[in-house]
């Protein structure tokens, strides 16, 4: 994927302009983008719009203003890469660039996606209630649904641009079935990281099995008491990701089961290894703030089991890097 000299030259006098679905993908994740924005751009100029009285937002406004402000920029990045996705110059655009951002934006957006709906349907189905609201507010409960609403857009907008932008661009490198491809594909390297990966994926899979399974080993006191339908869909979920994301390298680089496409293989892996490794990474940053208050701090389990999750989805995505590099070489 680091390579482009075996893209295909445009012919000339082609017309490389998007179509009417790339256009209105293209719209819809910009506009997206913009609840989101919106509220963070007016907690850095100092509003508590959606913020309760006594959240402990209000307790670290500094901390509070860099943090939107970093938000902010990452979320004028998918308008930056729904534009690139959707232009000529993008299939221009050097390819290891784009992945980069792609790739963590996958991994971030995803768990939202598909938790949050999750989330939901459980707590119609069953009627349960929210366990005990915590002693300090957070933010109020319409902000969650614009938020995430509005992530739900752009993962479904810029995935699908992604896809039509990666199928013209790259798609000679994922045809065809794992048994077809060649032992020079993976490699000795490869295969080393997948299994260190899965290696290290025992820790923190082991300790979602135990607190999806109702322990309460290395949890905080708040964090217990907390506990609901909502905590159980996203234990269940951080097993499937941890999961998904290991077998999935590992068919790559095993090339097994033979008949299963390289397609759905690879995308899975992309994916989940972006899950795991980026939210690890951003749960393992946030845990490293400092807080006055101890009952706030992040048990060493629970950060343990983030670097877990941080190490084995940055394992795991370099062996996806280096078998769609040598792919590439081949194709």
């Amino acid at each position: 994927m680091t390579q482009t000299a075996h893209l295909p030259a445009p012919a000339p006098g082609a017309d490389h302009r998007p179509g009417t679905l790339r256009r209105v993908l293209r719209v819809l994740a910009i506009l997206a983008c913009l609840p989101y924005i919106t509220l963070k751009v007016a907690w850095v100029a100092g509003s508590e719009i959606g913020i309760p009285a006594g959240s402990a937002l209000l307790e670290h406004r500094q901390m509070m203003a860099i943090a939107n402000s970093v938000s902010v920029v990452a979320d004028v990045l998918v308008v930056v890469l729904a534009l690139l996705l959707t232009q000529d110059w993008g299939r221009r655009f050097p390819a290891w660039l784009l992945s980069l951002p792609m790739w963590a934006a996958t991994g971030l957006l995803t768990p939202i996606m598909t938790g949050y709906p999750v989330q939901l349907a459980v707590a119609l189905v069953s009627g349960a209630e929210k366990a005990a609201a915590p002693s300090e507010p957070f933010l109020d409960e319409w902000v969650f649904a614009v938020v995430y609403g509005g992530f739900i857009l752009q993962g479904l907008a810029l995935g699908t641009l992604f896809a039509l932008y990666a199928r013209d661009r790259w798609g000679h490198i994922w045809r065809g079935r794992l048994g077809e491809l060649s032992a020079r594909t993976s490699g000795s390297g490869a295969r080393a990281l997948a299994v260190g990966g899965a290696v290290v994926a025992l820790l923190p899979a082991s300790l979602h099995l135990l607190w999806a399974a109702g322990s309460t080993t290395g949890l905080s006191a708040r964090r217990i008491a907390e506990r609901d339908s909502d905590f159980y869909v996203l234990e269940a979920q951080w097993i499937a990701f941890i999961v998904v994301a290991v077998a999935s390298t590992l068919f790559l680089v095993l090339r097994r089961p033979a008949r299963l496409r390289v397609r759905t293989t690879l995308a899975l892996a992309w994916t989940t290894s972006g899950t795991v490794g980026c939210w690890g990474a951003y749960l393992s940053l946030v845990a490293l703030l400092p807080d006055p208050d101890p009952t706030k701090r992040v048990p060493e389990l629970v950060q343990l089991s983030y670097a877990g999750e941080m190490i084995t989805g940055f394992l795991l995505a370099a062996c996806v890097a280096l078998f769609l590099r040598r792919r590439s070489a081949e194709a």
